[in-house]
């Protein structure tokens, strides 16, 4: 995959790194970082030698959001101009965005040091895991620019993670949620120190990268199907999940591994 123009792009053994790079503006998105990003999580379907993804910021920021100038005044412009059909076209690139992330197999963890806010908020929801730092704080902040919490699939994903009520909450008042708040309600796996951030989401990465890859990838879409279940079709979809995952061969490799009383390798097949 060729390096990306929008954000820094790393890659250490079967770990990526995706570092939102425009510190001096507390990371923001731009239309361009926006495709470019959605481009790249689509790409990962592809890469299977990339086993796990670390998403973060630079500086000491995660995102503050879509970038006022870039983004935000030109959608005004948009609506004085009458131009419903591209302002449409606008949210459904958004949303696009979040569904390549869901949609990549690869697990994604969020690093978020202070300012997680508004599409960076999303980005955070949309990650299978979240670390935080005593110093961020995240704002689902849409109703603070006249505009609804139901952004990106917020109303649907949000209180998957914190609850209705506490998500309504959030998405109603636009406020920002304290790392305190952030970990006691769910939204953060947990709170580390500013300067341990980056090392212990680069570390659980690799842990679930020495994993066994494609049984990863099983869990990742089944929780993310079977809220649409009833508990009756989840059960059946995951017996057919989990008898795919029994024709693998890391199936085989940690039954081998169990019974030589040694650690399994897994190669993800």
């Amino acid at each position: 995959m060729s390096a990306p123009q929008h954000f820094l792009w790393h890659v250490d053994g079967n770990v990526a790194t995706i570092t939102l790079n425009r510190p001096e503006r507390k990371n923001p998105l731009t239309f361009d970082s926006y495709r470019e990003l959605t481009e790249t999580f689509h790409h990962l379907v592809h890469i299977p030698e990339i086993k796990s993804v670390v998403l973060t910021g630079a500086g000491e920021n995660f995102c503050s959001g879509g970038d006022v100038h870039e983004i935000i005044g030109p959608l005004v412009e948009m609506r004085e101009h009458k131009q419903a059909a591209r302002l449409l076209a606008f949210t459904r690139m958004t949303g696009d965005l979040v569904k390549a992330i869901r949609a990549c197999p690869q697990p994604i963890i969020a690093a978020i040091d202070g300012i997680c806010a508004g599409a960076g908020a999303i980005l955070a929801m949309a990650s299978d895991i979240r670390l935080g730092t005593p110093r961020s704080k995240v704002a689902f902040l849409f109703v603070k620019v006249g505009l609804s919490g139901a952004d990106m699939g917020a109303c649907a994903i949000l209180p998957r993670i914190i609850g209705q009520g506490r998500a309504a909450e959030l998405l109603y008042s636009g406020r920002f949620m304290s790392s305190e708040e952030a970990e006691r309600w769910g939204f953060y796996n947990r709170v580390v120190a500013p300067e341990r951030l980056l090392g212990d989401a680069m570390q659980f990465a690799r842990e679930l990268a020495d994993g066994p890859s494609f049984a990863h990838a099983m869990t990742k879409r089944c929780l993310h199907r079977e809220w649409e279940m009833s508990i009756d079709e989840a059960i059946a979809t995951e017996a057919e999940a989990q008898a795919m995952c029994m024709q693998t061969e890391d199936f085989a490799r940690a039954y081998r591994a169990f019974a030589a009383k040694q650690t399994p390798k897994f190669e993800g097949n």
